[in-house]
């Protein structure tokens, strides 16, 4: 990375786009490192005192069981994102889907390489909005992302939008 103006090194702070980039990296590892059973990785991965938020039937509790090591061994469910996204300096958005019978969204915040907080969404049609204004592509707009999975228009899903 290029050296600044005043001899220091920009940070990840002073560069949103490379931040963005690392929490995305982090995430990719946890979904890579879950996949392979490789729990040392993914302990690392997480705060200690992660915080957890659910919505969705009970049962489809899939990644709480994956995360605490309930559903070890059995296979129970693969979570395979269709799609990561980085938003600002500290949120990543992935979802994915299997088939028609389950629709998945995860929001995790990452602070220094660590996920401190996951927000799971199941079979739910997600909107994220930021309350400050946001330029998407030269247009300010207030949405910046929102669910794309392939089967939405042969079922119906609830909608739910998060602030953040």
């Amino acid at each position: 990375m290029a050296a600044s103006g005043d001899g220091e090194s920009p940070t990840l702070e002073s560069n949103p786009k490379a931040q963005e980039a690392q929490n995305k990296a982090t995430v990719g590892l946890l979904y890579k490192a879950l996949a392979h059973g490789q729990t040392e990785t993914v302990a690392g991965l997480l705060a200690s005192d992660l915080e957890y938020w659910f919505h969705g039937p009970p049962r489809c509790q899939h990644m709480m069981r994956v995360l605490t090591g309930e559903s070890a061994g059995r296979n129970e469910f693969a979570f395979e994102p269709r799609s990561v996204t980085a938003i600002g300096d500290d949120s990543v958005i992935a979802e994915g889907w299997e088939g028609a019978q389950a629709y998945w969204v995860h929001v995790w915040s990452v602070k220094d390489g660590v996920i401190t907080q996951f927000r799971e969404y199941f079979n739910t049609w997600l909107t994220v909005w930021d309350l400050r204004p946001w330029e998407v592509n030269g247009h300010v707009s207030d949405a910046l992302w929102q669910s794309q999975p392939r089967d939405l228009y042969s079922r119906s899903l609830p909608g739910l939008m998060l602030a953040i």
